[in-house]
């Protein structure tokens, strides 16, 4: 697959759920990229279907800097070990649910 040619390609719509934190990391990467969410998820689905890495040093730099910003302090050993907690009324937090 070279650079220089554009593949015609059809996309669908799709509602996937993610963990807020990393979303707003993905979107802050893809702004710096100048690319849509789903350019840059893409990007990175082909690369890991590789076995490549989908980013240079740069970009992991930026990741780093976005994770803190954003607080994301999960790593790949979290992967598939997430679980969703029902959404809080305004106000409320996590601790306090817990305490309840």
């Amino acid at each position: 697959m070279t650079n220089e040619s554009h593949l015609l390609i059809e996309r669908v719509q799709t509602g996937v759920r993610m963990e807020k934190r990393i979303l707003k990391v993905l979107k802050g990467l893809a702004e710096y990229h100048d690319m849509s969410l789903g350019d840059l998820l893409e990007g990175i689905v082909l690369h890991a279907f590789d076995g490549k890495t989908p980013f240079s040093a740069e970009s992991l730099k930026r990741i780093r800097d976005l994770k803190k910003f954003y607080a994301l302090d999960l790593d790949s050993s979290a992967s598939h070990r997430l679980t969703e907690i029902k959404a809080m009324p305004a106000g409320k937090n996590v601790a306090a649910k817990k305490r309840a």
